[in-house]
């Protein structure tokens, strides 16, 4: 069983989940460390009353601290047992989130396992400094390579038998993380979305159209552009857009009732600046274009630019 915590109001992963027949819920518009931990909880508890799986694999926004997840699970031991905590690091571009992102580096720290994705796109010379860098921050926990799109054994991932953010600790543990606020995520990431109504017919696109938009935009300030998008020259028509950093692919929906288009855009504060250009493309009205904190506040404006501090 999966229970997802995506930023923004999209259900992206869980919607292809589910076309392969994984069982999947999910957490939306919100860091789940943060924002959402008091519905963590909730959610676990529903999972077990229905569903009694052998395993939940929580998985959570690249946001996410491991440490009050893990604390949340371990408070439940009635009912649950945390068996590992697992970080993925994307190779092609671990360098720019480990000098902007305080979180990645915490994330690269308390984990049990370092799971190394997209190694296969970086040249053997950044393959050694992001080892170095990894290396740096977590010198002790093992560090595997991922086979073609991400895949590991199960074996591998499952039995960890975690002793990281044990109760017992738990004090020691906030003072070491201290530095760590309760709005960090709004200090990395910003969003703009595209979120019209159901019955929203939405402009024509074609494939072509969509991916020249999506070379255009500047991957040193969006980080992230998820979403499904109904295109006139594709069967099946609907489409789940997953952009990280300038890459991104196209993966086939069979089954969609949504809207025309419905997107997500993350990245830096510089993301606004693209606003108008998001909005000519999407043709959309102004009031479907929002511009949300993942702390949870939502807005509708012309215009808005974040200054925002990285720790």
């Amino acid at each position: 069983m999966l229970l997802r915590n995506e930023i923004g109001d999209v259900a992206v992963d869980s919607l292809v989940a589910a076309e392969s027949n994984i069982q999947s819920q999910e957490m939306l518009n919100g860091c789940v460390c943060c924002v959402l931990v008091g519905q963590l909880d909730n959610a676990l508890l529903e999972i077990v009353e229905k569903y009694s799986p052998d395993r939940i694999i929580v998985e959570t926004s690249g946001s996410a601290l491991p440490a009050p997840i893990a604390w949340a699970i371990r408070r439940r031991d009635d009912m649950l047992k945390l068996d590992g905590i697992i970080n993925v690091v994307d190779c092609l571009n671990f360098e720019g989130y480990k000098d902007t992102s305080y979180t990645a580096k915490m994330q690269a720290q308390y984990t049990d396992l370092i799971l190394l994705n997209k190694h296969q796109l970086v040249s053997e010379d950044k393959m050694d400094r992001v080892m170095d860098d990894v290396v740096e921050l977590n010198p002790d926990t093992p560090k595997v390579k991922t086979l073609d799109k991400g895949r590991v054994a199960a074996q591998l991932i499952f039995g960890l038998d975690s002793r990281l953010f044990l109760l017992a600790n738990q004090s020691r543990d906030e003072a070491k993380l201290e530095k760590v606020t309760e709005k960090h995520q709004c200090l990395e990431v910003d969003l703009i979305e595209v979120m019209p109504p159901a019955d929203w017919a939405g402009p024509t696109l074609t494939k072509a159209q969509l991916e020249s938009f999506l070379d255009q935009l500047p991957k040193d300030c969006f980080i992230r552009v998820k979403g499904v998008v109904v295109l006139s020259d594709c069967e099946p028509p609907a489409q789940v857009v997953n952009y990280v950093r300038g890459r991104y692919d196209l993966v086939p929906l069979q089954t969609y009732s949504g809207p025309a288009l419905q997107l997500v855009f993350m990245g830096t504060s510089e993301i606004h600046l693209h606003r108008k250009r998001i909005q000519t493309f999407c043709s959309i009205p102004d009031q479907h274009l929002l511009t949300s904190e993942p702390c949870g506040e939502t807005h509708h404006h012309e215009h808005h630019h974040h200054d925002h501090q990285h720790h």
